[in-house]
């Protein structure tokens, strides 16, 4: 089963647990301080109102005072199981909804639903020179690298890890745990330092996820060798990881790091709420060694409503 019809069998389904909703952020930042919009989960395409809505949200964000933006993965729904002209015509609308209506910077993080062809109904054979996550680099640039902003070292991941049966996990390759070592090891003492991914190292989405989620060949919730990273991570100045990827808008805190994982700008798939969390992004506001998170929504109204509920 792919992740999207996992969601569409959530509908309906009982749930124990609600998202987490965080407070407004009303103090004002310090001098070098700055924010950014984190958007994830934008799953575009022509059905649904769903072009109109990225723009929307994208419009919210260029009006706002935001320093540049971070899409956290999934930009279009999708490119596991379609055709390659349907793949590329979606991302060819992702792209042109985004240089008309997202007036900022923009870095970009490889989701699952970004790589072509994975799963075999593509028809798509892996021998093509585009197959897989070389569709996301031939639009974006590398799948994962490092930038910095005021002081501050952003280093963003790949956490799609492809299976040998044409399917994928979270998992960060042993090569790019090696780059992720030596690229922190390189930064000066007490650099402060934020990690973006889409698949989520740390999430709590087994305690409350729906339960068609578990019938799954691999490990889709989160990242399965997320040790890994966090023996890395634990050597340096970390002050939170981004994540996308389960559209819940969630936060957990551990030995000092805020893991922040962003709802999605589709929503339910542009069908309404995801347990709980409306069609939107997060706002990150960074001042000293504080990083605090804000969730926003657009007001988009979804055409054919179908809120998977708590």
């Amino acid at each position: 089963m792919d992740r999207r019809t996992l969601l569409k069998a959530a509908i309906g389904a009982p749930f124990v647990a609600s998202a987490v909703t965080a407070a407004a952020v009303d103090r004002p930042l310090d001098r070098d301080g700055f924010s950014f919009a984190f958007i994830s989960d934008c799953h575009i395409r022509p059905e649904l109102n769903a072009d109109k809505g990225c723009a929307a949200c994208f419009e919210q964000i260029s009006a706002s005072d935001h320093d540049f933006v971070i899409n956290g993965g999934d930009h279009i729904e999708d490119a596991l199981e379609a055709s390659r002209a349907r793949a590329t015509m979606l991302m060819d609308l992702y792209q042109r909804t985004e240089r008309r209506h997202l007036r900022k910077p923009v870095h970009h993080v490889l989701g699952n639903h970004d790589c072509l062809g994975l799963f075999a109904k593509s028809g798509i054979d892996p021998s093509a020179p585009d197959y897989g996550k070389q569709f996301y680099m031939d639009r974006f640039g590398p799948r994962y690298y490092a930038f910095d902003h005021k002081g501050v070292h952003f280093v963003v991941l790949d956490s799609v890890g492809l299976t040998d049966d044409r399917n994928y996990e979270g998992r960060v390759d042993a090569a790019q745990l090696a780059w992720l070592k030596a690229d922190l090891s390189a930064q000066p003492k007490g650099v402060r330092i934020i990690v973006v991914t889409h698949i989520p190292l740390i999430t709590a989405m087994q305690c409350y996820e729906p339960e068609s989620w578990l019938n799954t060949l691999h490990n889709w919730t989160f990242v399965a060798n997320g040790r890994d990273v966090l023996r890395i991570l634990r050597e340096h100045d970390v002050l939170a990881v981004l994540q996308g990827h389960s559209h819940v808008f969630e936060q957990i805190e551990l030995n000092g790091i805020r893991f922040i994982s962003t709802g999605a700008v589709a929503g339910a798939d542009w069908r309404g709420s995801f347990l709980g969390t409306l069609e939107g992004y997060s706002e990150i506001f960074i001042s000293g060694r504080s990083v605090e998170a804000r969730y926003r929504t657009y007001g988009f109204a979804a055409v054919d409503r179908e809120d998977v509920p708590i």
